[in-house]
């Protein structure tokens, strides 16, 4: 299993931990474990620390904060083995509520990244398969059924719950205990979500763009900064 990595603002024992532990927790695995990546950031107070693997050629993430490097070093060997696990038997739900995350040390509304994605069309279910396997708590993709962008995302009270650009029924033969939003996803600027998003709290948020109506997402970062999701 080759791993790549990267630290920054970190010194090269505490990668070459980091290394170490997900190594072992790759070649334990039941399952091929392959292309893994290993990043850790120094951040205010903590450290930032993130996993990206391949599955059986699944795609998998793991992503956390830590006090130290030691224990972001633990933590995402632990998660890693647990994302191994859930990929390669039977999918079942997430717990919820899920554990509370660690908040980010300070808030900005400046959006520091944009990301564009091919969006993939699939049924809500199959999305939540990616949500689970990639660590998100959104998830973008475009819905087959209403041939419009959606959102799967972490929300109770079962944990998960779909919501569209425009409001439709709920999903046929669905396997996954899904919540409709019974609202559409509101057209906003890019300006307007994030003071939105910051003025309420939010750790995410669905919107469209008013010219386009395509959907577009907001989220907050561990570093609390803000990364924007829009189509390609």
């Amino acid at each position: 299993m080759s791993t790549s990595s990267l630290s920054l603002s970190l010194p090269g024992d505490a990668l070459a931990l980091a290394r170490a532990r997900i190594t072992a927790a790759g070649r334990d695995a039941s399952a091929l474990v392959e292309a893994v990546r290993v990043r850790l950031t120094a951040g205010p107070e903590r450290v930032l620390a993130q996993v990206n693997a391949e599955v059986d050629g699944r795609r998998v993430r793991v992503q956390l904060a830590a006090r130290t490097a030691g224990e972001a070093a633990e933590r995402l060997a632990e998660g890693l083995r647990q994302r191994v696990r859930s990929v390669s038997a039977s999918w079942r739900p997430r717990p919820w509520p899920a554990a509370a995350p660690t908040p980010p040390a300070s808030f900005s509304t400046r959006i520091v990244r944009v990301k564009s994605p091919v969006l993939v069309w699939c049924s809500p279910d199959a999305a939540v398969r990616t949500l689970d396997a990639m660590d998100y708590d959104i998830h973008l993709f475009t819905d087959p059924a209403t041939e419009t962008d959606a959102v799967v995302h972490r929300i109770g009270p079962t944990g998960y719950r779909l919501a569209r650009t425009l409001p439709a029924g709920p999903p046929r033969h669905r396997a996954t205990p899904l919540t409709l939003s019974p609202h559409p996803a509101p057209p906003l600027t890019d300006r307007q979500a994030a003071t939105r998003l910051t003025t309420a709290d939010l750790p995410y948020l669905f919107y469209t763009d008013p010219a386009t109506h395509r959907g577009r997402v907001l989220y907050r970062r561990l570093d609390g900064h803000l990364t924007l999701l829009t189509p390609a």
